[in-house]
């Protein structure tokens, strides 16, 4: 099944002009890659569904509207490096407009991703990437609340990173 990518993006952080671009055509090659893999296709928020196109957005902005979002819609008083909204995931009733299926978004703070990098010994693009492909991996419904589940996904993550020509591990 041929499927279309929309991806829409907006960076709000004055501190890191990113190559928007750049990082969405990553987006679009982790979540291919991801649903590439029957285990993880048959386990996502899309199997069992009709869609011809599949759209998700992403803000980057700063640890400070992380941090306001996570004590207004979470009620976690501190700043996160990402935040992720599965609207299709986290849905009882999946809606499907067009053939369209809406993931969600994912807002991801610069500021922390340059903080993360700095003590991980990464660049800050492949700790922007991998921030990304965790945020795919919530959209499609996976979560991470028991270390059998936190290493699946960090194994996911650490595969499409490399098939995309990221060591990251």
């Amino acid at each position: 099944m041929a499927v279309d990518y929309l991806i829409i993006s907006e960076n709000i952080f004055p501190d890191w002009e990113i190559d928007e671009k750049k990082f969405n055509t990553i987006a679009k090659k982790i979540i291919k890659f991801y649903l590439s893999i029957p285990e993880v296709y048959e386990k996502s928020a899309l199997y069992g569904h009709d869609y011809s196109s599949i759209s998700f957005d992403f803000l980057y902005c700063d640890s400070v509207r992380t941090h306001e979002i996570n004590k207004e819609y979470r009620n976690k008083d501190y700043p996160a490096d990402i935040i992720t909204f599965a609207i299709f995931a986290d849905s009882e009733e999946k809606f499907i407009f067009d053939g369209e299926i809406n993931l969600g978004e994912v807002l991801i703070a610069l500021d922390k991703v340059k903080e993360e990098a700095a003590k991980k010994g990464k660049t800050d693009e492949e700790e922007l990437a991998f921030l990304i492909s965790h945020g795919i991996l919530h959209l499609l419904g996976f979560d991470h609340q028991s270390e059998e589940d936190y290493n699946f996904v960090v194994s996911l993550q650490n595969q499409a990173l490399k098939s995309i020509g990221i060591n990251y591990e």
